[in-house]
């Protein structure tokens, strides 16, 4: 256990340590002022600038910012689409992989193009190495996308004009994205992940027979999808496959990348604010609410499973479904980080967690702020923010201020369609899903845990995070498949875009205000006391909207673990066979799954296609 404990505590101080010191970085490159890699990327900016006849001088209002971002968008996405649908006769696909379904092929458009990665498919048996790479300039712009629209915010709550969001996109990139992922790729590769065009690999095994081992270029894939919270893997399994993340070293790594610019914008916002001392409340705020749920996630993996424990006569750690090189405390560590920044990756099962890591994670993709998507996430933070100046300011009768603009009518009613639409994105579905479990859901276990494999689905695809509880007849050919496919789509579209365009606008009605001086009256939002309140709001808002499901998922579950009782009839998937696992997939070195929780006969077993 104090190993474990070890190495969580290794990764919280690399963290309270590297935070301030990028957000400085940050700040500085989007308040335009010189760093150190600007007299490099200058030429090459300029020359992207005037090629795309954009104008350094230009700054766009709310609506202009989101239409920029909506066009562009929607033009990458159907170039990338076409790329999927053509893949057939493009080149650079060297195990001649035919044409995925078209309602997989948008899935997987959509998803990541909104920064999501949820993935319905097994990545070396469905995209040619050419996707792939179109998968990977999606990470980039889809990271960038969500950064631009953060900092544009920050600027708009700070008195600022908000931009230019092409200028925002191609400096998010240039200077940061791209920078630090090919530091990242480089320390992978030294690592052991492969980086390579070149086919699959036969090796001849003890046995006297073949293998095909799956390969590709994966570290640069890699370092992307984590730098730039995307998660999506290029293998099957993610980040728990051994070409993804090879050892405890590039694991630390990993994490870090997950947590650094989200972790880090809380500091950029404190210089943006001319007020570091925000800056840090917040952080200690978030920090607090992540080392709770890392500690609840750990506790509930390394108490095992009960019903196991008594017939072991003694406690063992959950490493159902984990990998052995990373063990209970690296991988509770993950489940907590991957669905608090909104990345996806998983280096284990999250379908495996006891009851408390399902509870955490469920709970992260609710709340979206420990520590937030790329970007969006620490604009979610300033809106319970905002909403926990509005709750005090009529508590003692003054009208609300927030860094010394009004906060009125406008802006709460733009607050309060950035927290409704969430909701709307994960418990509609979810509950048409839930009322047809053999037709539509296609769930593989019963009772408690198929309810938070359900919503599980709909709010990672809702929060633009993009794991899995897995479980889920979700892949093509399963008759469910469709279904999975297109319904998400609606979260996804609806979780990414409409809070942006409501962040865009309440931004621009903001930096449009007058400066209200400060008096005696003034409520500082520098203080512990506003940082608690706000700390409150954000438990209490998603405690109200979502207990029902955590009450029903994994708390029940629990309760019934601890008591020994089970559902005596299962839920079951179709019986119609899910899609079969190429001899491209390499084997895992997962834990053998416990006896215990092996699904009903009936069910059948989905492909493990996390990167979900």
């Amino acid at each position: 256990m104090q190993q474990g404990l070890l190495q969580i505590a290794l990764t919280l101080i690399i963290l309270i340590a590297i935070a301030p010191v990028f957000g400085n970085y940050m700040a500085r490159v989007y308040m335009g002022q010189e760093t150190i890699l600007a007299p490099a990327i200058k030429p090459l900016e300029q020359l992207i600038y005037k090629a795309s006849n954009i104008r350094s001088v230009d700054s766009m209002t709310g609506w202009q910012y989101a239409r920029s971002l909506l066009y562009s968008n929607a033009a990458m996405g159907i170039f990338v689409f076409l790329i999927f649908m053509l893949q057939g006769v493009l080149p650079l696909n060297a195990t001649g992989l035919s044409v995925p379904t078209w309602d997989t092929a948008l899935h997987t458009t959509i998803s990541f193009l909104t920064n999501t990665d949820q993935q319905h498919y097994s990545g070396e048996t469905t995209f040619s190495y050419l996707s792939q790479l179109t998968l990977g300039f999606l990470m980039f712009t889809s990271a960038a996308t969500g950064l631009a629209v953060g900092i544009a915010f920050i600027r708009g709550l700070t008195g600022r004009p908000l931009g230019n969001f092409y200028i925002d996109l191609i400096q998010s990139i240039t200077r940061i994205l791209l920078p630090l992922s090919l530091i990242i790729a480089l320390l992978l590769l030294i690592s052991g992940v492969p980086e390579t065009l070149a086919g699959p690999a036969v090796a001849n095994t003890l046995e006297g027979g073949t293998q095909v081992i799956a390969r590709g270029p994966v570290a640069h894939f890699e370092s992307i999808k984590q730098l730039g919270e995307n998660g999506g893997g290029f293998f099957a399994i993610n980040s728990a496959h051994p070409f993804e993340n090879p050892s405890p070293f590039t694991n630390l790594l990993e994490t870090l990348a997950m947590l650094s610019i989200p972790a880090a914008l809380i500091h950029t916002y404190g210089r943006f604010a001319n007020n570091k001392k925000q800056g840090w409340l917040i952080f200690w705020m978030v920090f607090a609410i992540y080392v709770v749920l890392i500690g609840i996630a750990a506790f509930g993996e390394y108490a095992g499973n009960p019903q196991i424990n008594n017939l072991l006569g003694s406690q063992q750690p959950n490493l159902e479904g984990k990998e052995v090189r990373f063990g209970w405390a690296e991988t509770a560590l993950w489940a907590v980080t991957t669905t608090g920044t909104m990345c996806g990756a998983v280096n284990g099962m999250h379908d495996s967690l006891m009851a408390p890591g399902g509870f955490t994670t469920l709970f992260n993709l609710f709340l979206q702020i420990v520590w937030g998507g790329q970007g969006t996430g620490t604009a979610y933070l300033f809106i319970y923010s905002i909403l926990s100046v509005f709750l005090t300011g009529l508590m003692v009768g003054r009208t609300p201020e927030f860094l010394g603009r009004k906060i009125e009518k406008r802006e709460i009613v733009l607050a309060s369609v950035v927290l409704l639409i969430h909701p709307i994105a994960v418990l509609i579905p979810g509950a048409i899903s839930l009322a047809f479990p053999d037709s539509l859901s296609g769930i593989s276990n019963p009772g408690f845990h198929g309810i938070s494999q359900v919503m599980y689905e709909y709010a990672s695809a809702a929060a633009n995070n993009g794991s899995g509880f897995e479980g889920l007849a979700d892949s093509q050919p399963a008759p469910t498949g469709l279904w999975w496919n297109l319904s998400t789509c609606f979260s996804l579209l609806l979780g990414r875009y409409v809070p942006i365009i409501a962040l865009l606008l309440l931004a621009d009605s903001m930096t449009n205000k007058q400066l209200v001086p400060e008096t005696t009256g003034t409520l500082r939002t520098d203080s512990v006391l506003f940082t608690s309140v706000t700390a409150g709001v954000i438990v209490i808002l998603g405690a109200l909207t979502f207990f029902p499901v955590l009450a029903l998922g994994p708390i029940a579950e629990g309760y019934e673990i601890s008591s020994g009782k089970f559902e005596p009839t299962p839920i079951t998937a179709p019986t119609t066979p899910l899609a079969t696992p190429s001899p491209l997939a390499t084997p895992s070195l997962l834990a053998t799954p416990s006896p215990l929780a092996t699904p009903s006969p009936e069910a059948t077993t989905p492909t493990p296609n996390s990167g979900q």
